[in-house]
């Protein structure tokens, strides 16, 4: 079978990337599981992450990555509708952990989902076909498959923390670091789908002209600077109602002194590190509430899948590769060269 994989752990990654055409075949679906021919998969940060190795996760090697793809159902296993093959869909790669109850254990009502992810936990989606739970799939009809794979994670992570957690509600101020990568150019299109006036950061000139060109109202090139005040006299001195995160350290405190009273922080990840500097001061007197939040359930990824297929939202690709170039597309994601996301064809 045709798969690209990871063949050690190290870093860089890219050197470490292999193209090979005798992987192991995946097998039959079984119980609850359809089989899946990949017509596109997509990059994520968390391919990068999985080749450097994730502390507490145990990776064998080689892996392959992959969180996201296109695909048609090829076939399907015991208790799933057979009216699922042949259908073009998107799969929700973040698996839900079931929890196990204690008699000691008090009322759930607080605790987050646990989430083991396809292509982090288990080999991924940059392979000729696989297995995955019929519960995670979306059926897309005849949407685009560069468009269909590029959506998934990225749009579930945005939709999850955007909507579903912080409650994002139309015309609000809205912050988005880092725009570049997925996770970010989707919470643009969710706030502009929103109607908000959006704001963005980027150490890059050229990627904040590209999120003008697609609706950001005002951008700041970071070069580590704090650029709360920019941001806040954009504004009006009011601040914004959300602030969408996943730089971390670097942008952290300035994003929290860009909030506007009873404004939200919500961070889907720390790639320039977790240990960041706040403002409990700032933080209580003016109710500020910070959020964390990591990918999201199948129901969010129907929601989410609705406004695909409808052509409400629509991802931003970066470039796509044939799946034997995927060398060139994991340089071009390490690199940080991406904006948007980027795609192979299977």
């Amino acid at each position: 079978m045709k798969a690209v994989i990871i063949t050690k752990q190290g870093s860089p990654v890219t050197p470490n990337v292999a193209v090979v055409t005798d992987f192991a075949d995946c097998g039959d679906p079984a119980l609850g599981q359809v089989r899946l021919k990949t017509l596109t998969s997509a990059f994520n940060h968390m391919d990068l992450w999985v080749g450097k190795g994730i502390p507490g996760v145990d990776i064998s090697y080689p892996h392959i990555g992959g969180c996201d793809a296109c695909c048609v159902v090829e076939a399907v296993g015991d208790s799933v509708d057979t009216s699922w093959v042949g259908k073009r869909v998107i799969v929700n790669a973040a698996q839900p952990v079931p929890l196990s109850a204690k008699p000691s254990d008090p009322s759930g009502h607080s605790l987050a989902p646990d989430y083991r992810l396809i292509g982090e936990h288990s080999k991924g989606m940059h392979r000729e076909a696989f297995l995955a739970p019929a519960v995670s799939l979306v059926d897309i009809g005849d949407s685009d498959p560069v468009h269909a794979a590029a959506f998934g994670l990225c749009a579930l992570t945005a939709y999850s923390m955007m909507v579903t957690k912080a409650d994002l509600k139309p015309g609000a101020f809205v912050l988005i670091t880092g725009i570049g990568g997925g996770v970010a150019t989707s919470a643009l299109a969710i706030a502009k789908h929103f109607r908000c006036r959006i704001a963005v950061t980027s150490r890059s000139a050229d990627k904040v002209a590209q999120a003008k060109a697609l609706g950001a109202e005002f951008g700041v090139v970071d070069a580590g600077q704090d650029w709360s005040k920019d941001v806040r006299t954009w504004s009006a001195k009011r601040g914004v109602d959300l602030a969408v995160d996943s730089a971390g350290k670097a942008t952290h405190l300035s994003c929290i002194k860009s909030l506007a009273r009873g404004g939200t922080y919500v961070t889907p990840g720390c790639t320039s590190g977790p240990d960041a500097t706040t403002d409990l001061a700032r933080i209580f007197w003016n109710q500020l509430r910070i959020m964390g939040s990591t990918m999201g359930s199948n129901d969010e990824f129907k929601q989410v899948a609705a406004l695909f297929r409808s052509r409400a939202l629509s991802p931003v690709v970066d470039k796509v590769y044939p799946w034997d170039r995927a060398g060139e597309a994991y340089a071009r994601l390490e690199a940080a060269e991406q904006f948007g996301k980027i795609v192979l064809q299977w």
